[in-house]
């Protein structure tokens, strides 16, 4: 299958060389030049990382796997997409803005799916000429790694549209899990107040970073820390999903803690600015940094 991807951030990217990874034909689109010139460097980068942590990418050869990837800036060769997978900002606006660009392109027999975090599909799908065919995915970061995806069901998405999503999730060894369209979903409406009140308790300095974290994994027995999390996924993004979890909830519950606020005005967003709650400047050297 030819599979569009817009944005080729940490998602978008990774979510290109799972897809890759299993035969199918990528198209990587960003309408920045900067990102455009350092993608082939950045998928031969985390694709021999994933070689060491996945035993089935350990027999690709990764020319093979970037000969399935290219790399635009227009949108108009999405227009033979078998899916469309937008991979955007958390921020409406800039959504809304790529639906509009992509629209004249997008045909009945593609089928467009959103990995947002929060985001309405239903509001989504609104933009776009088929809602039938307008589904949420929301893959879990890292995708390669992480075996589940969240199936956002829309107002108007069909059957069909269920059907052949969960077709190609199993084909590149995904498990799927269907759920209802609310802002957040499932599981942000859960992690995102993880992160968010473990931001509280680093800013009322009732314990550290690495102290809080280490409470929530030998704890509770998760694999990372709400705040290596955080980092992880990049804290501007969390405080976009959390704005639009509190506007579409009038809930106090969703308050971004004015730390996160903080540290992304001081461009501390996390892993990929080098810091965060954590330092990932040196890869030998984890140390708070907030």
């Amino acid at each position: 299958m030819k599979i569009s991807i817009i944005g080729a951030g940490i998602m978008g990217l990774d979510t290109a060389i799972t897809c890759a990874a299993y035969g199918h034909n990528i198209l990587l689109i960003d309408i920045s030049s900067e990102v455009l010139v350092n993608l082939a460097s950045r998928v031969s980068s985390e694709f021999r990382l994933y070689r060491m942590l996945k035993p089935e990418f350990k027999s690709l050869d990764i020319s093979e796997l970037k000969a399935r990837i290219q790399f635009t800036s227009s949108y108009e060769e999405i227009e033979d997409s078998d899916w469309v997978i937008e991979n955007v900002n958390e921020e409406w606006a800039t959504k809304q803005d790529v639906y509009k660009k992509i629209t004249p392109y997008i045909k009945l027999e593609t089928y467009v799916a959103a990995n947002t975090s929060c985001i309405s599909i239903t509001k989504i799908a609104a933009a776009l000429p088929f809602p039938q065919k307008v589904l949420g995915l929301h893959f879990m970061n890292p995708v390669p790694i992480k075996k589940c995806v969240e199936v956002i069901k829309g107002f108007h998405t069909s059957e069909q549209t269920l059907t052949e999503a969960k077709k190609f999730l199993q084909g590149i060894e995904k498990n799927p899990v269907v759920v209802e369209d609310f802002p957040g979903f499932v599981s942000n409406r859960l992690s995102h107040l993880f992160m968010n009140e473990a931001a509280f308790l680093v800013q009322d300095n009732l314990a550290s970073p690495q102290d809080i974290d280490r409470i929530f994994k030998e704890g509770y027995g998760h694999a990372m820390g709400p705040l290596e999390t955080a980092d992880l996924i990049g804290l501007d993004t969390v405080v976009n999903s959390l704005q639009v979890l509190y506007e579409s909830y009038q809930d106090p519950k969703y308050r971004c803690c004015p730390l996160l606020r903080k540290m992304v005005e001081a461009g501390n967003i996390g892993k990929k600015s080098g810091k965060g709650f954590f330092n990932y400047k040196n890869s030998n050297d984890k140390n708070t940094e907030y």
